[in-house]
């Protein structure tokens, strides 16, 4: 085999429709697309939310609640991850431990609007944490490993 041998597979390469070119070519006037009809049209395709004219589902439902546009969103951390980052040697026992501080060590990529302290998991490292929400159990466990929670005031979130 040489390279001027080399040929595509059989059926590999095709040629493109030629719509619109005569009556002749069997793609001619409509182009293949039939008579009328919405797949006829240009404006096809229809929105993924378009049921052939009855009402769609999302305007039959009603719309229940209320979603607060002005609620922050927050990072949450749990006490085995603040553990975790210690035994690896990310945090420093005694340390003072901000949102910065967890980005920095792995354990959060961003704090968004504040931390949230939550217990899932055991710590017995003595750590001091800023966060501006803890759980009461979270803030429990800190304290019995000689730790201390700040709970911090919540940033005001531009709603």
């Amino acid at each position: 085999m040489r390279l001027n041998e080399l040929r595509d597979n059989p059926g590999a390469r095709t040629a493109r429709k030629r719509l619109g070119r005569g009556i002749g070519s069997g793609l001619g006037k409509t182009s293949g697309k039939g008579h009328k009809g919405a797949k006829a049209r240009t404006s096809n395709p229809k929105p993924r939310s378009f049921e052939g004219g009855q009402m769609p589902i999302y305007r039959r439902l009603p719309k229940r609640g209320f979603k607060n546009p002005g609620r922050g969103q927050f990072a949450i951390v749990n006490l085995g991850d603040i553990q975790k980052a210690v035994d690896a040697g990310r945090i420093a026992a005694g340390d003072t431990v901000d949102g910065a501080r967890l980005v920095e060590a792995g354990i959060l990529r961003r704090t968004h609007d504040g931390v949230r302290l939550l217990a899932g998991g055991e710590l017995t490292a003595k750590v001091t944490l800023e966060v501006v929400h803890a759980s009461k159990a979270a803030a429990e466990a800190v304290e019995k490993a000689g730790g201390k929670v700040v709970v911090l005031g919540a940033p005001a979130t531009e709603g």
